[in-house]
């Protein structure tokens, strides 16, 4: 089939229900970029060492740089920045954000001639890990503010644009990104909220609702998206496609209705909720282009997910680094815990899960610093990884330290709280495991269906994957050159799983065909795969990389003790998905959900919280009521006015 031909509409045995998710899903994503990235290449059992090895690397001239801003952030982290007063009081003072601003940490990614720090995203990583380290919250607020708040005008803004907006932001204003609505989360293509031109077409008009602003009651400037009625130059039809305006908190009909509410962790930061009532904003405000602003947005988000996952991998290493000095003064048994086995496995984990996290977090940099166009399964994947793993390193940590880790007066009890988010924001990890294997597959998907429906125009490409799918021949490994020869088995280890991977993946087209596309549980092992065999490479270019640099002694049989740990996790953890695509209780739980979900039926609304906003009409308002009384969500908005009055001023 050409591929210019929606996926949705060669599809057959797919419901119509799933067929408009998948066309909405294209329309999301756009057109296939004209190179593979790394990922991609996996499932087709390509290996393109190129792209992974050597590790990417920043010149010396940036490194310098970040050096000294990371010690002076030091410096301040550790004598100033008030991380337990920010988690119990909900809230950063107004005098943190702004020493965070006079280090330069605001303005990093922004480029010099408007008054930023013109750091790339790798050193910009390097700072949010540090911040990690010691505060989630501040990681946080530090991260909406650049990656997806200002990040917006620095890369589509126009030239006036940047000159106006630029250096507020870099110098002493807050930005936040709204994106995520009631009814909207992970389906970023489903917004409600309009964004029409005016008749006059001099302004467009803004009507609707944000939720999970972070910064917004504290913003000087937004970056709104909303659905736009325009007319699709292919067919001459008009269609509602998503647009992204900025707005200001001064224009009228902007009602900032709540500032912020309590929450389980990152309890510093605050995400506002905006209501928008015939907002008119210049036409001069628009971004990038109309009927363009999912681009925007997924274009943020990728740099977002690689600082989430910064943040992340700081806080694991600071819970890892915890537990690992507490494990060797408790005693228990007349022995320190840090000797028991179950200890060890524990210690051993963090230890691999860290290593992993850093050199997957700083491969992805690179590669976005350097300007690769395929990068959005590299930033999902980074996402996903660095979030689950850096939860469970968190975990572990707690769990090392007993009683004493889920004291407040730890650390560690809020790295676990502040960690627990990132496994639903920026992509919920089940969103995001269907759409690793649903992008990375795609051409290999409708490459397979365009060889099945014309077997005898692709005669050769027919013979060659009859023979995989129907007689087991798989085609030769890929090789794996590049790497320092002490590395060997490990390089041989992953040609052979990346050809195994790529098996299995067309083995599950050719058995699951259509249906493919909404079993949920098969995709997430084959992301599962996928992430590994990526993860693996990460550890092994950043490993040879040090090798290459010197690094000997004890120093390289540390580091490659923690390595050949991290390898074998990835590869046992492959084999055993890779397992249960044959093997697994999927009959049995789709069973059990189908008698569980018919318990819903003696379940009054009233007794259970119910989300807001439900197409189920007798849910609407009828759920149990939520107590507020005794929970602080900071209603009357002093504070919120005080901090805006400082960061979001207009001058």
């Amino acid at each position: 089939m050409s591929t210019k031909q929606s996926l949705a509409d060669s599809l057959k045995n797919v419901s119509e229900k799933d067929k408009k998710q998948i066309k909405a899903a294209e329309e999301m994503l756009g057109p296939d970029p004209e190179t593979m990235g790394f990922i991609k290449n996996l499932f087709w059992g390509n290996y393109r060492e190129e792209l992974v090895f050597p590790f990417p690397e920043v010149t010396a001239e940036e490194t310098a740089r970040c050096d000294q801003l990371l010690a002076e952030l030091d410096e301040y982290l550790r004598n100033e920045h008030p991380s337990t007063e920010i988690d119990r009081h909900q809230e950063i003072p107004h005098w943190a954000i702004k020493r965070l601003f006079e280090l330069g940490v605001m303005g990093m990614i922004v480029p010099k001639i408007y008054g930023g720090g013109d750091f790339g995203i790798t050193s910009y990583n390097r700072v949010l890990e540090r911040i990690g380290q010691t505060c989630g919250s501040t990681a946080v607020m530090v991260s909406a503010h650049q990656s997806i708040g200002c990040g917006a005008v620095n890369l589509f803004g126009t030239e006036e644009q940047k000159q106006y907006w630029l250096p507020k932001i870099s110098k002493d204003m807050l930005s936040a990104f709204c994106l995520s609505e009631p009814n909207v989360g992970g389906e970023a293509g489903g917004q409600e909220t309009r964004i029409d031109l005016s008749e006059d077409g001099e302004h467009y008009i803004i009507n609707g609702e944000k939720k999970w602003a972070t910064s917004g009651a504290l913003a000087g400037m937004f970056t709104v998206m909303g659905k736009q009625r325009l007319v699709d130059p292919k067919t001459g039809k008009e269609k509602d496609k998503v647009t992204a305006v900025i707005v200001t908190p001064d224009m009228d009909g902007v009602d900032i209705f709540s500032r912020n509410r309590s929450k389980c962790g990152i309890r510093g930061t605050w995400q506002a909720r905006i209501r928008f009532n015939n907002v008119k904003v210049p036409r001069a405000n628009l971004l990038h282009q109309e009927g363009r602003g999912l681009n925007v947005a997924l274009t943020c988000l990728n740099y977002g997910r690689c600082t989430l996952s910064a943040g992340m991998v700081g806080a694991g290493w600071s819970a890892y680094k915890q537990a690992l000095k507490w494990s060797q003064l408790r005693y228990q048994f007349d022995r320190p815990i840090g000797e028991f086995d179950l200890v060890r496995d524990r210690l051993a984990t963090m230890a691999a899960y860290c290593y992993a996290m850093d050199a997957m977090l700083y491969m992805t940099t690179g590669i976005v610093d350097r300007g690769d166009e395929d990068i959005m399964l590299e930033t999902a994947i980074c996402k996903i990884f660095c979030s689950e793993l850096g939860f469970r390193t968190c975990d572990n940590a707690l769990q090392v330290m007993g009683g004493e880790g889920y004291m407040t007066e730890n650390m560690i009890e809020r790295l676990w709280r502040d960690s627990r988010i990132n496994v639903i924001v920026e992509g919920a990890n089940e969103v995001m495991h269907s759409f690793v294997f649903a992008y990375g597959s795609k051409q290999l998907g409708e490459w397979m269906l365009s060889v099945k429906q014309s077997p005898f125009k692709h005669m050769g490409d027919a013979i060659k994957i009859g023979a995989q799918l129907f007689m087991g021949i798989r085609p030769p490994a890929p090789s794996i050159d590049s790497l320092d020869p002490s590395l060997r088995d490990h390089a041989d280890e992953l040609e052979s799983l990346t050809r195994e991977f790529s098996h299995q993946v067309k083995i599950a087209f050719k058995e699951h065909e259509e249906q493919l596309v909404t079993r949920q549980m098969v995709q997430r092992r084959l992301s599962w795969c996928v992430i590994w065999l990526h993860a693996m490479s990460c550890v092994l270019s950043k490993f040879d990389r040090h090798i290459r640099n010197g690094l000997d002694g004890a120093s390289l049989e540390h580091d490659r003790a923690i390595v050949d740990h991290i390898m074998a996790m990835g590869s046992n953890d492959i084999h055993h998905q890779i397992r249960c695509l044959h093997t697994n209780t999927d009959e049995t739980m789709q069973a059990c959900a189908d008698v569980v979900w018919n318990e819903l039926a003696a379940m009054p609304h009233g007794d259970y919280y119910v989300p807001e906003k439900t197409p189920v009409e007798d849910a609407q308002g009828n759920g149990r009521p939520i107590d507020h009384d005794n929970i602080d969500q900071f209603g009357d908005g002093s504070l919120a006015a005080e901090i805006q009055s400082v960061f979001g001023q207009q001058a």
